[in-house]
């Protein structure tokens, strides 16, 4: 495939730049604890299972965010019996994973250089006042021109309405100079597909594309993009 002349990159956050996945573990590894909860595998597995179903009906505009945070827990201590306020749980959930910012290997690396020859933009679903904390702490905030967080726009990834939003803010650029990096193929992958924007899947658990998403390109690693930028 040609490369072609990109002058703006949209990164999405968790699981692209930010290793959610290490956040998550520490945050409900402290708020079981917390709560004299047993953090089995078993819980484990099902809440991860239950909330990325809530997160792709979210995706899907199906169900609020509100709906995701405000349920997930209450339906995990329904299902075991768990006699504890899911709501609660939540808070408390949040201030723990405020707290993580991991980077990917790789991230502070990739953004350095590509700042000093693209525009970089966050756009990501993630809730406003944990994203904000967890770019900054990471030390990322610095090298993003803007950030966009679906839940201060009033639409979100996939949809065309979320990239509109972005587009209107930043009236110097059009779709074919933009690339988007994510993780996600039903919002980030996706919506790129549905605005017209070249997108790179961020596939680093090695997952079988089975949807509709159709990637311009598929990454494992973070490294793999300096060759597709041409850095």
């Amino acid at each position: 495939m040609m490369r072609k002349t990109y002058t703006a990159l949209f990164f999405d956050a968790d699981k692209t730049l930010l290793d959610f996945s290490a956040a998550e573990k520490r945050g409900l590894e402290a708020v079981f604890a917390k709560h004299g909860i047993p953090l089995t595998e078993e819980v484990r597995s099902y809440y991860l299972a239950l909330n990325g179903r809530l997160w792709e009906s979210y995706e899907r505009g199906e169900i609020s965010r509100d709906t995701v945070l405000f349920t997930r827990f209450v339906r995990l201590f329904e299902h075991f019996g768990i006699p504890k306020d899911g709501i609660a749980f939540e808070h408390d959930y949040r201030q723990e994973l405020d707290k993580g910012h991991d980077l990917m290997e790789g991230a502070m690396e990739l953004v350095q250089t590509a700042a000093s020859q693209y525009e970089l933009y966050i756009i990501t679903n993630g809730t406003t006042q944990t994203q904000y904390r967890r770019l900054g702490d990471a030390g990322l905030t610095p090298y993003f021109q803007n950030i966009f967080i679906s839940g201060e726009i009033g639409s979100r990834k996939p949809m065309k309405a979320f990239f509109d939003y972005c587009f209107a803010k930043l009236p110097h650029l059009t779709p074919d100079h933009v690339l988007i990096i994510g993780d996600s193929l039903s919002s980030d992958i996706l919506g790129g597909n549905l605005s017209g924007i070249d997108t790179c899947w961020m596939n680093a658990e090695g997952k079988i594309n089975n949807t509709f998403a159709v990637p311009t390109y598929e990454i494992r690693h973070l490294k793999e993009l300096y060759p597709i930028l041409g850095m």
